[in-house]
């Protein structure tokens, strides 16, 4: 049968972006950890515990990750033009591996090292009663960020379990501010057993012991996080169920002999490239061809909105280029 050449505009179909979810768990994170910030530095001062100032510096970084996780998400929604014919979409993958490497950096970065001043020189404490006071309060609003995030999270993953869910997941928005909201519940605990051990055993180290515990296990989450947001910004795969359901669906025609390959993309967390390589009957010509295609593609759409551009080429069977893995 006679070859369609995509770039004459046969078997390609753009739409638009779809709209985005609500961002209540970044405005909410934002808010608990601008509010927990002032008031763990406000009680480092009073005290002098250097677990506090870590903290307060912990809490700070993740606002500051928030408002990038916000930006990308507005310039990712920018439409797509003749410099990015396929939209701004992984723009948000760029600020996701930013706000990784902060992480790393300035939170992991300053708690180790204050930490270790404090080992070197430790200063005494003041009262406690402070710190523990700002710990309890920020538990709470830490707590109530981290039940909203979860939720939403809990309500994306489906049957996945916890970890596949977040390999799986294409919107790092959700996961970060999840494992942020994680890792800040249990540097409080640290934080708090600093405080308490080093009145317990007048021993102002084990303060500063507790900044790089907590150092450390920010610097564990920051490379989580930038492993997840690397292979986004890369480029990953649909899901696996989608490609099978967009084989399926080509399958279903009798004029269709062999699907060589789906090939999938994500250019946003809810926008997907699609290329697809079919062996059609040799008895159709060019206008039933043609016909054929925009039936899959309408399909394709009506069963998969995330599909934002198709392209389907017929291609032999012998001739076509395939390669594990699926899709």
């Amino acid at each position: 049968m006679p070859r369609l050449d995509a770039h004459e505009g046969a078997g390609v179909s753009e739409t638009k972006p779809k709209g985005w979810r609500d961002n209540i768990v970044l405005f909410g994170a934002l808010a608990a950890n601008l509010g927990i910030a002032v008031a763990k530095f406000v009680a480092a001062g009073f005290t002098g515990s250097s677990s506090m100032l870590t903290e307060g510096v912990h809490s700070l970084v993740d606002s500051g990750n928030q408002v990038l996780l916000l930006y990308g998400q507005k310039r990712a929604r920018r439409p797509a033009d003749p410099a990015h014919p396929f939209g701004y979409g992984r723009e948000l993958y760029f600020w996701a591996f930013v706000v990784a490497i902060l992480i790393f950096a300035i939170g992991a970065g300053v708690s180790i090292y204050e930490g270790y001043l404090h080992v070197v020189t430790p200063e005494p404490l003041a009262d406690p009663l402070v710190n523990y006071i700002v710990l309890g309060i920020a538990a709470l609003m830490e707590g109530a960020s981290w039940t909203i995030a979860m939720r939403e999270f809990d309500a994306r993953r489906g049957d996945l379990g916890w970890w596949q869910a977040i390999h799986e997941s294409k919107d790092p928005a959700g996961f970060i501010v999840l494992f942020e909201d994680s890792a800040a519940l249990i540097g409080l605990v640290v934080a708090a057993i600093g405080v308490w051990c080093s009145h317990h055993f007048d021993d102002a180290r084990l303060d500063g012991y507790a900044s790089i515990v907590i150092g450390v296990l920010l610097a564990a989450v920051a490379i989580v996080l930038a492993r997840e947001s690397k292979g986004l910004l890369i480029g990953e795969r649909a899901d696996p169920a989608v490609i099978a359901r967009a084989r399926a669906i080509i399958l279903g025609h009798r004029e269709v002999r062999y699907v060589n390959h789906v090939r999938t993309i994500h250019s946003a967390p809810d926008m997907v490239f699609v290329a697809i390589s079919a062996d059609f009957d040799d008895a159709l010509d060019m206008g039933s061809a043609e016909a054929l295609i925009e039936t899959i593609e309408t399909e394709l759409r009506a069963a998969l909105p995330q599909l934002s551009s198709i392209y389907i080429r017929p291609e032999k069977q012998a001739a076509a280029v395939t390669f594990p893995p699926v899709g």
